[in-house]
C-alpha cells in the first residue's frame, strides 16, 4: 500500500490542527482537525480560496443560525430553518464548500444553545486552525514543470511522427492508422492541458499559464490536423506535385518545435498554393472536386501553421 504526500500532508495537518486548538483550550477541539483534512486541496490556491470562501460563509451560518434558532429555538426544528435559509444562500454565493463543515460548526451554537461572543470566536478560531495548517503544508507541492516538459516533448514528437506519415501517404493508399494516431495525441493534449491547469495553480503567479497557451494551442492544431486526415482519404496529388507537398510536410515535420514561428512553412504553403492556382483549370468533374479537396487541405495546413504562428507572437508580445 502506497501513502501519498497529499495523505501525509493532510494527516500531520489534522493532528497539527487537533492539538493546537487542544492547548489553546477551544471547545470541540477535534473539529479543527477535520476542516484542516477538508482543508488540504490539490493545489495552492485551491486551499488558499476554499479556505477564504468557508470563513465567509462560517460569518454567514452563524448569522442565519442566529436568526434561525432564535425564532424556533435550539432545536432540530430551528437546525432544519437554518438549512433551509443557508444552503440557497451558500450556492448563490458559490460557497457550497463550507456548507457541510460551517453545517457542523453550527451545531455546536445549539448544543451550547448560545451565540456568546466567546463561542462565536471559538467556532472562527477552530475554523482558522484548520485551515492555516492545511495552507501551510501545503505550500509545499512537487514540481510539476519536468512531467509538463516530457508531456510536451512527447506530444511535438507526436506530430512530428504523424506530419511525417502524412507526407508518405500520399503516395499510399493505407492511411486508416492516421486518424487513430489523432485520437491519441488529442488525449495526450488533454492530459497535457490537465496537468498545466494543477501546475498553474499552484503558482502564485500567472507565469505558469503559459503551459496553459500552450496546450490548448497544440489541441487546435491536432483537431485540425485530424482534418487534414480524413482529407487525404478523398483527394489525390499528380505526380509532378507529389514531392512539393511532401516535401511541405515533412519540412514541417521537422521544424516543427516550441519555438518556431511557422512563418517559414508559411510562405512555403503560399508558394505551393500559388503554384497549384497557375494550372490549367480542371476538365472532369472528378478533376474539380479532387482540385476543391486538395485546396481545402492546403487552407487547412495553412491553418494549422497560423495557430502556430499566432501563439509565437503572443508570447513574444507578451515578454516585452
Amino acid at each position: 500500500m502506497k501513502i501519498g504526500m497529499r495523505t501525509v500532508k493532510t494527516a500531520i495537518a489534522a493532528g497539527l490542527s487537533m492539538f493546537l486548538a487542544q492547548q489553546i483550550g477551544l471547545l470541540y477541539a477535534p473539529a479543527a482537525g477535520i476542516i484542516a483534512i477538508l482543508s488540504v486541496g490539490n493545489t495552492k490556491k485551491t486551499s488558499l480560496f476554499t479556505g477564504i470562501g468557508r470563513l465567509i460563509s462560517l460569518a454567514i451560518a452563524t448569522l442565519l443560525a442566529f436568526v434561525s434558532f432564535h425564532l424556533l429555538g435550539f432545536g432540530p426544528i430551528g437546525f432544519v430553518l437554518f438549512l433551509f435559509l443557508f444552503i440557497p444562500t451558500a450556492v448563490y454565493f458559490n460557497l457550497t464548500d463550507g456548507i457541510v463543515v460551517n453545517s457542523v460548526l453550527v451545531t455546536h451554537y445549539m448544543m451550547e444553545r448560545s451565540f456568546a461572543w466567546p463561542l462565536i470566536g471559538n467556532a472562527f478560531l477552530l475554523m482558522s486552525i484548520g485551515i492555516g495548517f492545511a495552507l501551510l503544508f501545503n505550500l509545499y507541492m512537487p514540481d510539476g514543470e519536468r512531467a509538463l516538459k516530457e508531456r510536451q516533448q512527447l506530444v511535438e514528437e507526436t506530430f512530428k511522427s504523424l506530419l511525417k506519415d502524412m507526407s508518405i501517404a500520399l503516395t499510399e493508399k493505407e492511411k486508416a492508422t492516421l486518424p487513430q494516431v489523432c485520437q491519441t495525441l488529442l488525449g495526450d493534449i488533454k492530459q497535457g492541458k490537465q496537468q498545466a491547469m494543477v501546475h498553474s495553480e499552484n503558482q502564485w503567479r500567472g507565469e505558469a499559464s503559459y503551459y496553459e497557451e500552450y496546450f490548448t494551442m497544440r489541441q487546435s492544431q491536432a483537431r485540425l490536423l485530424l482534418e487534414m486526415v480524413d482529407l487525404l482519404q478523398l483527394f489525390w496529388v499528380e505526380e509532378a506535385y507529389t514531392n512539393a507537398f511532401q516535401e511541405l510536410l515533412s519540412f514541417t515535420a521537422e521544424s516543427f518545435h516550441e519555438n518556431n514561428d511557422g512563418k517559414e512553412i508559411l510562405a512555403k504553403i503560399a508558394a505551393l498554393y500559388e503554384d497549384y492556382r497557375q494550372k490549367p483549370l480542371p476538365q472532369t468533374r472528378a478533376e474539380f472536386e479532387n482540385r476543391a479537396q486538395l485546396f481545402q487541405f492546403l487552407q487547412t495546413f495553412k491553418s494549422f501553421i497560423e495557430i502556430k504562428a499566432d501563439f509565437s507572437e503572443q508570447m513574444q508580445t507578451m515578454a516585452r
